[in-house]
């Protein structure tokens, strides 16, 4: 068991350590440890209202109404993650960044519907 917590725990550090693979998926632990370690940029692609309704604690709003590759935070050796309800629109958001030649952006599929199920913090705002 310690061999495998190991090579888990392993892996999720080497996937925080360095920028996302192009599509990199990202899961819920290694989002709630990346963002506690500043080492994630956290972008919810989901409108306004929804984001405002509630939203994972230090993720950014890009909506994908209005998704603007140059609004992502700049290449660097923090990975950019996408989210938002269900997993679809990020992925989405993920394919224009990709096009646009971002290869540090990866995607959690997940998105809220995860987030919550999992008992992940959530802020709101008025």
């Amino acid at each position: 068991m310690r061999l495998a917590a190991l090579a888990f725990f392993g892996g999720l550090a080497s996937a925080l350590v360095g920028p996302a693979l192009a599509g990199e998926v990202f899961s819920f632990d290694q989002v709630r440890a990346g963002l506690s370690s500043n080492r994630i940029h956290l972008v919810d692609v989901r409108e306004v209202d929804e984001f405002t309704a509630g939203h994972v604690p230090g993720a950014v709003n890009l909506p994908l109404s209005a998704f603007n590759v140059g609004q992502l935070p700049p290449p660097s050796e923090i990975p950019v993650v996408l989210m938002c309800r269900s997993g679809r629109r990020a992925g989405e958001a993920l394919a224009v960044a990709e096009a646009a030649g971002r290869s540090d952006v990866g995607v959690y599929p997940g998105s809220m519907i995860e987030w919550m199920e999992k008992d992940g913090p959530v802020v709101t705002e008025p």
